[in-house]
C-alpha cells in the first residue's frame, strides 16, 4: 500500500490558520459555504497542527492559490471599512474605550495594572472571525459582543482566567471571537452588548 504521508510536514503557525480562516470567511460571505459547514471548517482549522491539514479545508474555494496551506500575500480587498485589519496597543496603569471597527480582524494588547473596554459589535457579524491577543499581568479588560457570537478561549492562564457570560456565548451565527494571550493574575470579561454601532447610527 502506498504511503501518502508527506515526506516533510511543516508545523502550522497562527498566520497559517488566520489565512485559512480569512478564506473561509470570504467564502461564507460570497455564499459559497453554508453556516454549518463554515463552523465545521473553522473548528478544524483551529485544531490543525500541520499545514497539510489546512490545505483540504480550502481546496474547493477560489483564492487559495497553488498551496493554500502556506502563507502568501493576498491582494483581495477587505469588504469592510477598517483601514487596518489589525490593532496593537499597550495599557499600563490605565485604560481606554476601544471601538473595534468593521474590517478589523485582530487586536493585540499588553496590559499591566490596567485594562480596556473593547466594543466588538461592529467588527463581528455572520461569517466574521476576530482574534483578540490580550496579554495581561494583574489586569483585565471588558469585551462587549453582539448576540450569536461563538467565543473560543485559547488563552494561557496562571492563577487567572477569562469569564465568558452565558448570555454572551452564542451559536456562531453572528461570527466567532477567538481569545488568545498570556494571563497572570488577570482575566477578561466577555459580556453581551446591545445593537452594533452601525445599527445605532441607522436609527438616528
Amino acid at each position: 500500500m502506498a504511503d501518502n504521508t508527506p515526506a516533510h510536514r511543516y508545523r502550522a503557525g497562527d498566520a497559517d490558520r488566520d489565512r485559512i480562516l480569512t478564506l473561509l470567511q470570504d467564502a461564507y460571505e460570497a455564499g459559497r459555504l453554508g453556516f454549518d459547514e463554515l463552523g465545521e471548517r473553522q473548528e478544524q482549522a483551529l485544531r490543525s497542527r500541520f499545514t497539510d491539514e489546512l490545505a483540504p479545508l480550502v481546496a474547493d474555494l477560489p483564492g487559495a492559490g497553488d498551496d493554500p496551506a502556506l502563507p502568501t500575500t493576498r491582494h483581495g480587498a477587505v469588504p469592510e471599512t477598517a483601514a487596518n485589519p489589525s490593532i496593537t496597543t499597550v495599557t499600563v496603569m490605565s485604560g481606554r474605550d476601544v471601538l473595534v471597527e468593521s474590517g478589523v480582524r485582530e487586536v493585540t494588547d499588553f496590559a499591566w495594572w490596567g485594562g480596556n473596554n473593547y466594543d466588538l459589535r461592529d467588527a463581528l457579524g455572520p461569517g466574521r472571525t476576530v482574534t483578540l491577543n490580550l496579554h495581561a499581568i494583574m489586569a483585565g479588560s471588558d469585551i462587549h459582543v453582539p448576540e450569536g457570537v461563538r467565543v473560543i478561549d485559547q488563552s494561557l492562564a496562571i492563577m487567572a482566567g477569562n469569564d465568558i457570560d452565558s448570555h454572551a456565548q452564542g451559536d456562531g451565527s453572528n461570527g466567532t471571537l477567538i481569545l488568545k494571550g498570556f494571563l497572570f493574575w488577570a482575566g477578561n470579561d466577555v459580556k453581551l452588548g446591545g445593537a452594533s454601532g452601525q445599527k445605532r447610527r441607522g436609527r438616528r
